[in-house]
Order: C-alpha cells, then sequence, then structure tokens
C-alpha cells in the first residue's frame, strides 16, 4: 500500500499568515521541527520569507540570515531529511551546500532563471510549483491550463539538466487562482498527475478553507482534514501542513481507505 508523505511546515518569519512569529528563533524552530517529526512528519519544509498575499519579498542577504544559523542545528539534530522554502536560486545553493535534501519553489522556477541549473548540479529534489502573477485560466478549464503550464515548466527544467527522478508537482492552491479554482484543483487533482512525477499539495490553513468555512486561521483544521483527505483519495504523494499529528492520522486513515479500494 502507498502511504502519503508528510511533509511539516517550519517559519522561520515575522510575518506568515498563520504561524508568523512563533519560530523565528533558532532554538523554538528547532524545538518545532522535532516535535513535528516525533508526531509523524516525513519531511521538514523551512522557509524564512513568507509568501502570503501581499508578502514584501525579502533579499537573499536578509532570507539568508533568518536561515544560518537554524539550517545546521535543524540538519545536525533531525533524522528526518530537511527541503528548503525558497524561490532564490543563490538560497537554494547555500541550503543545498549545507545538506538539505529538496529545494520547495513556490514560483517552479518563473521567479529565478538560474534554479534549475542549481538543482541540476545537486542530487535534491524539487518542487516545481505552479503559480502566476494574475488568475491565468479565462475563459479556459483552469485545470487542464495548470496540467499544460507545468508540462512546460518540466520540460524546461529538464532541458537545463534536471532529472525526472528529482521532479515533484504542486498544483499551487492559493496562488494565482480564485476560491472556486483552487477547489476545483482539489477535486481534480487525479487529473494533474504527470507520471513519473509525484504530486504534492499544499492546503493547509489556506484562505480557500476560511472562505468556505467562513473561519480565521486558527479554526482550520477541519477544513484542511478535509482537503487533505480528498487529495489522497485523487492520488496525492506528499501534503503539507503545519497541523502534523491530525494530518498525519488523517494520511494514515486516507491511505487504509485508499488501499483498500485499489486493492478490490
Amino acid at each position: 500500500m502507498n502511504t502519503t508523505k508528510v511533509m511539516g511546515i517550519l517559519n522561520v518569519t515575522p510575518d506568515s499568515f498563520s504561524d508568523g512569529g512563533s519560530y523565528d528563533l533558532p532554538d523554538r524552530a528547532l524545538a518545532h521541527a522535532v516535535e513535528m517529526q516525533d508526531a509523524g512528519a516525513d519531511w521538514i519544509d523551512i522557509g524564512a520569507e513568507s509568501t502570503r498575499p501581499g508578502f514584501l519579498p525579502l533579499s537573499v542577504t536578509k532570507e539568508w540570515s533568518r536561515l544560518e544559523n537554524v539550517l545546521p542545528l535543524l540538519l545536525k539534530t533531525l533524522v528526518i531529511p530537511v527541503s528548503i522554502d525558497t524561490y532564490k536560486a543563490d538560497i537554494a545553493a547555500r541550503a543545498l551546500e549545507l545538506g538539505v535534501a529538496m529545494v520547495n519553489d513556490v514560483w517552479g522556477g518563473l521567479a529565478d532563471p538560474n534554479m534549475f541549473k542549481v538543482v541540476a548540479e545537486s542530487n535534491a529534489l524539487y518542487v516545481l510549483m505552479h503559480n502566476s502573477t494574475k488568475e491565468p485560466f479565462p475563459g479556459v478549464d483552469p485545470v487542464r491550463k495548470v496540467r499544460e503550464q507545468l508540462e512546460r515548466r518540466i520540460e524546461l527544467a529538464l532541458a537545463a539538466g534536471m532529472e525526472e527522478r528529482q521532479i515533484i508537482l504542486d498544483p499551487g492552491i492559493g496562488f494565482g487562482k480564485t476560491q472556486p479554482q483552487n477547489l476545483m484543483l482539489i477535486n481534480r487533482l487525479n487529473e494533474l498527475k504527470i507520471p513519473p512525477f509525484p504530486l504534492l499539495i499544499g492546503p493547509s490553513r489556506k484562505s480557500v478553507i476560511g472562505h468556505v468555512l467562513d473561519l480565521p486561521v486558527e479554526e482550520r483544521q477541519e477544513g484542511t482534514a478535509a482537503a487533505v483527505a480528498v487529495s489522497i483519495a485523487r492520488g496525492v504523494d506528499f501534503i503539507r501542513v503545519h497541523d502534523v499529528r491530525a494530518m498525519a492520522r488523517v494520511a494514515r486513515m486516507a491511505d487504509a481507505i485508499v488501499g483498500q479500494v485499489v486493492a478490490q
């Protein structure tokens, strides 16, 4: 039976939409990472720049200043692999040199033309996420359009020297989509399966959940659980979440149900 991989979110930022300022000191960040590892995380994904709507981009120097003290602690202490959440090739290169095993790029190489080359020269995995500066689907099927745009980014990543085994796809829930489009993408994730690439989704506490349930960020766990369960039923391979203990249980149960269906 396939098991969904759980990626725990570690924001070392003062301004992330969900938990900004909670883990921006190295000792707090490490403690939370260990807590998520013990709760069932398979990966820890650390980010030092908020990508919430309306965020202000950081310089490479500022972003690295938030990472340089905590990354070595994580890599030394954790027994699970670490991913770096960045769209800047310079940050990715420094983190890869320290030993991170994955680059999670919310711009899928669009923001920094050197990103594909940096990852291609490593042995790391790469999350290629769909993103857009504006709603990219007027008058067309958004699921088909996301798939087409992901396929084009895959071609460019491979042309830059990346290997197929490195690439993981992410439809980018909450990035450049309307709320109905976000819901449609989750419901039709099976149409975004592009072999042989695994599929990752990050619905955790997103505004689409707040929109449907009319709830603030801190009350979106049940909505996240529903999105996670449906995503697993549609064939997703990785979930990126804040509430690791609860979502690892949701994933384990969903995996058991899906496994029974597949076995019939």
